[in-house]
């Protein structure tokens, strides 16, 4: 009888353990399914297990690496993981130890951007109350990007066209590879420091996730946040979003864009000064006139309140009805004498003395009437004129003199009471004939009742 070796249940888990954890192509496992029963140890360890439509498999993933996650499992994630085939001799049962996870169809980078984006987002780095505004009409532009790229060379055309006053400062930087975050970082700083620019712009044209990782660096973004000059980002295409857009003070879409976000049209300008023009010359015309009617209006009330210049007034009415009168007489002897010579002419037909005598005594009788309505009329209006002086004498202040009235001054100021003047001030007396200048030597206060 063939002797039979039995082997324990130690032995043969042991040989099956050394077998699944030497082979070479389960040392090194990247498999992917979806998460069922994932329990969350105390001590931060993950179980789950890991299936697909045809089978499951245990998975654990002790807590060390379980902190380097870029995101929260929960059941029915699709992930992809790496890990190693372990076998647990007290249980009999196989299963992965994973060491990275992520979830599938995600890129890691993607999933490391997001937790970095949340966790600066809760740290406050994107709010906006901490954002500088950017200067309107900035002297000069600082640009951080590559000398060689489509980057500087469209910010240059947009600047040159839109606002060629601005002075262009270039900072070449590395914008791709391990080295990039350091390059900007430092250009950034050096920006700052020279203090050169009012404005800055950064960034770099399209790529994907990983040609722009370097703006989602943390010294990148902790330079934007230190920085004390206004940036604005300008990192790929108008799809993509880095870090640096979030903390930026401004995000430009593109690097076209940001030139034109960083910068006033020159066309906008010249409209916007020539309306101010229009409206400065509008409003200075309005104004000239507006000065102009009110001086005329002044002037009127002042010639209308004047007293000489009313006197004025009325003796050039009186001249010019007197030079009405007289030219009235010479027409009207003109005529007279017209009529005279006439009838003289006619006499050649008549008896000569007759008529001369009758002539005579109408012309000597025309020449009463005449003499004496001119007599009329021209008392007539001296009287007329006399009346009217006499009014306005009534209205001039002046006319009181006539009375033996006068009244006194100091430095041209008319005294009212004792109280404005002082002994020893000198004052100007204005009488009907002339003025007198005195010094006071005593004065004196009445109570009048």
């Amino acid at each position: 009888m063939q002797d039979i070796r039995y082997l324990t249940v130690t032995a043969l888990t042991k040989y099956i353990k050394q077998i699944l954890e030497n082979d070479k192509h389960l040392g090194q496992i990247y498999i992917k399914g979806e998460i069922s029963n994932l329990t969350k140890h105390s001590r931060g360890h993950f179980y789950f297990t890991l299936k697909d439509e045809g089978a499951q498999i245990r998975v654990t993933m002790f807590s060390n690496y379980v902190k380097n996650l870029n995101f929260s499992p929960k059941d029915g994630d699709k992930v992809r993981l790496f890990g190693s085939i372990s076998l647990y001799e007290a249980g009999g049962s196989y299963a992965i130890n994973a060491y990275t996870l992520e979830q599938d169809g995600i890129g890691s980078l993607y999933l490391a951007y997001e937790k970095l984006k949340k966790s600066l987002n809760d740290l406050g780095y994107f709010d906006p109350k901490r954002k500088k505004a950017i200067p309107n009409y900035p002297k000069a532009i600082g640009v951080i990007t590559s000398p060689t790229g489509a980057a500087i060379r469209d910010i240059i055309h947009t600047i040159e066209r839109r606002y060629p006053s601005a002075t262009l400062y270039l900072y070449p930087a590395l914008v791709q590879g391990e080295e990039a975050k350091y390059s900007i970082e430092k250009q950034i700083q050096k920006a700052n420091k020279d203090q050169l620019v009012d404005v800055l712009i950064v960034g770099r044209g399209g790529g994907s996730i990983e040609d722009l990782w370097a703006f989602n660096e943390m010294p990148v973004i902790e330079a934007i946040l230190q920085s004390k000059i206004p940036i604005i980002s300008a990192v790929g295409h108008e799809t993509d979003f880095t870090l640096a857009d979030f903390v930026s003070d401004l995000r430009a879409p593109t690097p076209t864009a940001a030139g034109e976000l960083s910068t006033p049209s020159k066309d906008t300008l010249l409209e916007l000064v020539s309306g101010y023009r229009n409206q400065l010359e509008v409003y200075t015309r309005k104004h000239i006139e507006q000065q102009k009617t009110r001086l005329v209006h002044l002037d009127e009330r002042l010639a209308s309140k004047a007293p000489m210049a009313l006197i004025k007034q009325l003796y050039e009415r009186y001249q010019n009805a007197n030079k009405q009168l007289e030219g009235s007489m010479e027409r009207l002897l003109s005529g007279k004498k017209h009529q005279f010579d006439l009838l003289n002419q006619r006499l050649q037909d008549y008896d000569i003395q007759t008529l001369i005598a009758y002539k005579v005594e109408k012309t000597t009788q025309l020449a009463n009437n005449l003499t004496q309505n001119y007599e009329r009329l021209r008392v007539k209006k001296e009287d007329q004129f006399q009346l009217l002086l006499q009014a306005l004498k009534h209205q001039n202040p002046l006319s009181l003199m006539d009375k033996g009235y006068t009244y006194t001054t100091k430095n041209q100021k008319r005294i009212e009471s004792v109280t404005d003047i002082e002994v020893g001030d000198a004052i100007e007396t204005t009488l009907k004939d002339g003025k007198l200048t005195s010094v006071v030597k005593n004065k004196e206060t009445h109570t009048w009742k």
